[in-house]
């Protein structure tokens, strides 16, 4: 038996297993090596689509399935299946026309698991799409997109952001929704967090929530963190994911994921 059989280890992917030029550093990808080869198994749980994580050269660095979408998809790109998606359906195209309708300035990115729509695009809504080279299908009526969808993003202003939530609190309960860096809103499924796709994975591959571990550096990583066994922060994190860390870690910069399983190791 090897030292981290049935040991899952989760982790956001831009400030915490990256560093801030968006690169995996030689001394994280070995010490994850080194995670996997005593029996280890590593995921990434992004806020990112499939589309947008796949395009990146160190998803070898997991092997086990990728969370997305804020854990609404875990996909093992691997064998290219689909291990769950919790997308959402008519309820999600409630609240898209309903957007579309009252708040005609807003954008509206509808994901599909492997395609991508759009309504009512501007420039920052676009770069969405165009810095990572993901085709898109600008449509009128949100009817167009296929369902389910991983998510909705909503492209807000700072201004709108506020008066854009309260509108889908006051009318939709099906739905939850997360404001997120940039004045966007993702909408997602009800009760669908990144906490719900890390328990629900570690169910899948066998592992025990006291062995479900997370890293995060951020607000929408919260959910996954208070729900794992351990939850390691980078000490250059945000105030709501250091306070739910329960180990405080070294920085993005200074290779938050190998300082993670250094713990590990003394743990195992």
């Amino acid at each position: 038996m090897k030292k981290f059989d049935g040991v899952l280890l989760a982790t956001d992917f831009d400030g915490t297993l990256n560093n801030d030029k968006g690169i995996t550093t030689s001394d994280v990808i070995e010490a994850v090596e080194y995670f996997k080869a005593n029996g280890g198994l590593f995921a990434v749980s992004t806020g990112r689509t499939y589309q947008g994580l796949s395009l990146y050269d160190n998803k070898k660095l997991f092997n086990a399935p990728e969370l997305f979408a804020n854990g609404a998809v875990a996909y093992d790109l691997n064998s290219e299946k689909n291990i769950f998606f919790d997308g959402i359906g008519d309820e999600g195209l409630e609240v898209a026309r309903a957007i579309n309708q009252e708040f005609p300035e807003v954008s509206i990115e509808m994901y599909p698991f492997d395609s991508t729509y759009a309504i009512n695009l501007t420039e920052m809504t676009e770069r969405h799409f165009t810095n990572q080279g993901i085709p898109f299908k600008v449509i009128s009526d949100p009817a167009d997109a296929p369902r389910p969808w991983a998510k909705v993003m909503l492209g807000c202003t700072e201004e709108s952001s506020p008066v854009v939530q309260k509108f889908i609190s006051d009318n939709f309960t099906k739905t939850s929704y997360l404001p997120t860096t940039g004045s966007f809103i993702e909408v997602m499924k009800s009760n669908i967090n990144k906490g719900t796709g890390l328990l629900k994975l570690a169910d899948h591959l066998g592992v025990s929530n006291e062995n479900a571990y997370a890293a995060g550096d951020g607000y929408n990583d919260v959910d996954m963190l208070k729900v794992a066994a351990g939850a390691f922060v980078p000490c250059n994190g945000s105030d709501e994911a250091l306070a739910v860390a329960t180990h405080v870690v070294r920085s993005n910069n200074d290779g938050t994921i190998a300082h993670a399983i250094e713990i590990l190791d003394k743990i195992y």
